[in-house]
């Protein structure tokens, strides 16, 4: 059994999986943690260099080929050559895990049309050109098949100073409800995940503006703390599992309790942009 994974090392052996953004990240503990239960797995994003380097460091973690391809979620015409790759190898996916996503803070009123494009292009849109590129992928999968999107706890609320990626967020939530009814009949479930706090180089590069920041979200976590990949990555894998097979159009909060004290981004957007 993996480390730290409470499920079976072969629960999914021969499953065919899709993980955006699996380069780095929460993406590659997704795409990890797929391989280490017995899947086949392929990553895309925009970068080449990134995507050589995770299949390399996942060989040298796990013993196991991790797949890739370039993919920009912003373009169709590169969605869809990852799309048609997978059914030219594969012939069908069982899971997808729309994971790839962009955010930085800003107040709204300085937020310029390019920025607020960027990142609803990357989430929400990204989500759905990639969810129908691979619908004919999915409808295929002998034992019915899964797809889940990462959204973030601030998605049926509000998103004070990152008013694009809460935007896009609530609509991602929005469609998993409407992709989860329209595809039953083709036993596909669709959930969401919203994970917690993970210090990726990205979340440190964008949003955790400096050390107190850091702070600020450990002091308003009452459960879990700071968390990690390879636990968000848990979450994913049983919403993907056989456990859940009665569990669609749902979301799983696996943030600590965060959600429920309050909205971190708006004390952080007070701090830096209204002193």
């Amino acid at each position: 059994m993996p480390s730290g994974s409470v499920f079976k090392d072969n629960l999914f052996e021969g499953k065919k999986v899709f993980v955006t953004g699996g380069a780095t990240g929460m993406g590659f503990g997704f795409a990890k943690s797929f391989l280490e239960h017995g899947a086949d797995v392929i990553i895309a994003s925009r970068k080449e260099e990134s995507l050589v380097k995770a299949a390399a460091d996942m060989m040298d973690q796990t013993g196991k080929t991790l797949h890739w391809k370039t993919m920009d979620v912003r373009h169709t015409e590169t969605v869809e050559e990852v799309a048609n790759y997978i059914k030219d190898n594969w012939g069908h996916l069982d899971i997808l895990v729309n994971n790839a996503a962009g955010n930085f803070v800003t107040p709204a009123a300085a937020m310029s049309e390019n920025a607020w494009r960027a990142v609803v292009d990357i989430v929400l849109d990204g989500t759905f050109r990639v969810s129908k590129a691979c619908y004919p992928l999915l409808r295929k999968s002998e034992d019915g098949s899964s797809v889940v999107n990462i959204i973030a706890n601030y998605a049926w609320g509000a998103a004070p100073f990152v008013a694009h990626s809460g935007a896009a967020k609530a609509g991602v939530l929005n469609l998993t409800r409407t992709l989860a009814l329209e595809w039953s009949k083709d036993k596909i479930r669709v959930n969401a995940m919203c994970p917690g706090v993970v210090l990726t180089e990205n979340v440190k590069k964008n949003l955790m503006l400096d050390e107190s920041v850091v702070e600020m979200f450990k002091s308003n976590i009452p459960a879990g703390g700071i968390t990690n990949a390879e636990k968000m990555a848990q979450q994913v894998l049983y919403l993907c599992s056989p456990a859940a097979s009665v569990i669609t159009g749902d979301m799983l909060i696996a943030d600590g309790g965060e959600w429920l004290v309050g909205n971190n981004f708006y004390q952080i957007g007070k701090k830096f942009f209204d002193e």
